[in-house]
C-alpha cells in the first residue's frame, strides 16, 4: 500500500509542471513584412492591412489551396433559372465579436462599401439590379442581365469584401474606419497595438468554424494558438537572428539573400506557403504630367529591364523568373500580346516617345519605399534607367505604411502627390483580368494613379460576362494589346518568397495569404 501511494505522490508530482505548462497560454510571435499602421481593409489594398482583415473579419466566400471557390460564411446558395437571382443563406453561428449576431444587413452594407473601392466590386455593382435582404439569414444579388463574375469578385484573395457590423460598414467609402469589429477566428486587441512595435490578436472563443479542413483562406478556422503577436523588426539579420534564438517562431518573408543562413540551422525551416509567387508593378499616375500623355507612358514600358530589377532585389534566378505575359507566366491567360518588344532597356526608343510625348525635364517625383526589403532597391534601380532614358526623377524616400497614405493623394506632385510608385502584388491576384486591380481603369474608381480607358473597361466588361474560355482568351490578348497602347502599369517579372519558421511550428496553410488558423506551436 505504502509502496503505491508514494508511487501516486510521485506521478501527482511529475504531473503538475505539465498540467501548469498546459495552461499557460501559447503565443505564436511573428515578423510580417511591414509594419501595420492602417486598419482599414476596404480603405487600402496594403497586403499587411489585407492581412490583418483575415484575421478579424469572415468572408461569404474564398478560394482554397488550389484556387476553388468555396463558400465560408455562406451556408447555401442558388441562382433562378433565368441566371438573374443570386439567393444566399449564411450559415448558422455567426458572431460578431461583440455579441451580437450576424445579419444580411450587415453583410449588404458590407457589400455597397466595398464595391464603391474594389475594382471588381465596381464590375459587380454595375451589373445589379438590386440588392436586397429576404430576411436576417438570407439575402439576395439580382443582375440587369446575366454574369460570371458574382462568385469570381465574392471570393477573390485580395480586396475580398470583408463582413463588418453595419454601423461600421455604414462608414463612407472615402473615410477609414474607427472601430475593428469582426466576426473571424481573431480578436484584434486594440488596447495593444502599438504601431512601430507589436500588434496582437487572441482567439475568439465563440467562433464557429466550418467542418471542412483549412485550405487556402477556405475551409475550417480553427485557432490553434491563443496568442498572435505581430512583432515589428524591420532589419532582417535581426529577425533571423531572433528566429535562430526562438525568441520569435516565424518570418513571413525573410531576405533573399539570408536564406542560405536560415537554410544552415536546424531548428528553423523555409517554406512555400504562396506557390503563386508575387509580380512587381511600377505604376504611373495619370492624373498629372508626364504620365497623363500615353506617349510616355510607353517610353518607361521601352526604357525598363525586368531583370535588371530582379537582380537587383531577388538576386536568384531560382527564385525570380524574367516574364513578359501581363497576366504571369504559367497562368490561364499567358500571352505575350503588345508586349514582346518591351522591356529591353531600348533607351533611344524611350527618347524618340518622350519627346514625342512633350516631355519638358520637369521632375518626376518617384516614391521610394525603405523599410521593405523586397521593394527598397527597386526605385534607386528605377530611378537610374528613367533618367538612361531622359527624365528626371525626384525620389522620395519614406516607409511603405507612408508610402500606402501617400499613394492615395491626388495633388499635384509638387504639392505632396505623385507621379510613379512601385509595388507588388501576389501572383494569385494577376490571373485573370477581374482579379487584376491594376489593369482596372474606371477614372476615378480605379487603383491608385487613376487610369481612365473606356476600351480596356469595355474589354473587362466582356471578359466578365464571357463563359466561353477560348473567346476568353481572344479577350485577354485583345486587352493587353490595348494595355501597350495606353498603359496603366509595367509589370516588372514574377518573384517566390518562402516563410522562415522553428520546426516546433505546423500547420501552415498552403495559400496565397499569410494566414494564421491551423498553426500549432508544440
Amino acid at each position: 500500500m505504502r509502496k503505491t501511494f508514494v508511487g501516486l505522490l510521485a506521478a501527482l508530482a511529475m504531473a503538475a509542471p505539465l498540467s501548469a505548462e498546459a495552461q499557460q497560454p501559447k503565443t505564436l510571435r511573428v515578423v510580417m513584412h511591414s509594419d501595420l499602421k492602417i486598419l482599414d481593409p476596404i480603405w487600402t489594398t496594403a497586403f499587411i492591412v489585407r492581412n490583418h482583415g483575415y484575421m478579424v473579419y469572415d468572408t461569404l466566400f474564398a478560394l482554397d489551396g488550389e484556387l476553388k471557390i468555396k463558400p465560408q460564411m455562406v451556408e447555401k446558395w442558388t441562382v433562378s433559372d433565368d441566371k438573374l437571382t443570386w439567393t444566399f443563406t449564411l450559415r448558422d453561428g455567426l458572431e460578431f465579436h461583440d455579441g451580437q449576431p450576424v445579419t444580411t444587413e450587415d453583410v449588404l452594407a458590407s457589400l455597397k462599401r466595398w464595391s464603391a473601392r474594389d475594382t471588381l466590386g465596381q464590375i459587380l455593382w454595375a451589373k445589379l439590379a438590386e440588392a436586397k435582404a429576404v430576411d436576417a439569414k438570407t439575402f439576395q444579388l439580382v443582375l440587369k442581365a446575366p454574369t460570371g463574375v458574382v462568385l469570381h469578385a465574392l471570393a477573390k484573395p485580395s480586396g475580398n469584401p470583408f463582413i463588418m457590423p453595419k454601423r461600421i460598414a455604414d462608414t463612407p467609402p472615402g473615410d477609414q474606419i474607427k472601430e475593428f469589429v469582426g466576426s473571424g477566428p481573431f480578436i484584434f486587441k486594440a488596447d495593444e497595438w502599438k504601431p512601430g512595435d507589436k500588434t496582437v490578436y487572441v482567439k475568439n472563443p465563440k467562433y464557429k468554424p466550418r467542418s471542412e479542413p483549412a485550405s487556402g483562406t477556405a475551409g475550417g478556422k480553427i485557432a490553434k494558438v491563443d496568442r498572435i503577436e505581430w512583432v515589428a523588426m524591420p532589419d532582417q539579420q535581426t529577425a533571423v537572428n531572433a528566429l535562430q534564438a526562438g525568441e520569435i517562431d516565424m518570418i513571413e518573408t525573410p531576405q533573399h539573400d539570408l536564406y542560405p543562413i536560415i537554410k544552415k540551422d536546424r531548428n528553423v525551416s523555409l517554406i512555400t506557403t504562396n506557390k503563386w509567387g508575387n509580380q512587381y508593378i511600377y505604376r504611373f499616375n495619370q492624373l498629372h504630367k508626364p504620365f497623363d500623355n500615353p506617349k510616355n507612358r510607353q517610353a518607361m514600358l521601352y526604357a525598363l529591364n525586368q531583370k535588371d530589377f530582379l537582380d537587383g532585389v531577388i538576386g536568384d534566378p531560382e527564385y525570380y523568373m524574367v516574364c513578359k505575359a501581363m497576366f504571369m507566366c504559367g497562368g490561364p491567360y499567358e500571352t505575350t500580346a503588345g508586349f514582346a518588344d518591351k522591356y529591353e532597356s531600348d533607351y533611344a526608343k524611350a527618347k524618340q516617345l518622350l519627346s514625342e510625348g512633350g516631355y519638358d525635364n520637369t521632375p518626376v517625383v518617384l516614391l521610394h519605399s525603405t523599410d521593405l526589403y523586397v521593394l527598397t532597391n527597386m526605385a534607386p534601380i528605377a530611378k537610374s534607367i528613367m533618367e538612361k532614358a531622359g527624365m528626371k526623377v525626384d525620389m522620395q524616400s519614406m516607409d511603405w505604411q507612408t508610402l500606402v497614405a501617400r499613394r492615395a493623394r491626388k495633388d499635384a506632385p509638387d504639392k505632396g502627390g505623385w507621379n510613379v510608385l512601385i509595388t507588388s502584388t501576389s501572383g494569385a491576384d494577376s490571373l485573370d483580368p477581374l482579379t487584376y486591380s491594376f489593369i482596372g481603369a474606371t477614372c476615378d474608381k480605379a487603383w491608385f494613379g487613376w487610369p481612365c480607358d473606356a476600351e480596356i473597361t469595355r474589354l473587362r466588361d466582356a471578359f466578365a460576362d464571357e463563359t466561353d474560355e477560348a473567346k476568353r482568351k481572344e479577350i485577354v490578348e485583345k486587352l493587353q494589346l490595348r494595355a501597350a497602347e495606353v498603359p496603366t502599369h509595367a509589370f516588372l517579372g514574377q518573384y517566390n518568397n518562402a516563410m522562415a519558421v522553428r520546426k516546433n511550428i505546423a500547420g501552415n496553410v498552403t495559400s496565397p495569404v499569410p494566414v494564421f488558423w491551423n498553426i500549432e506551436k508544440k
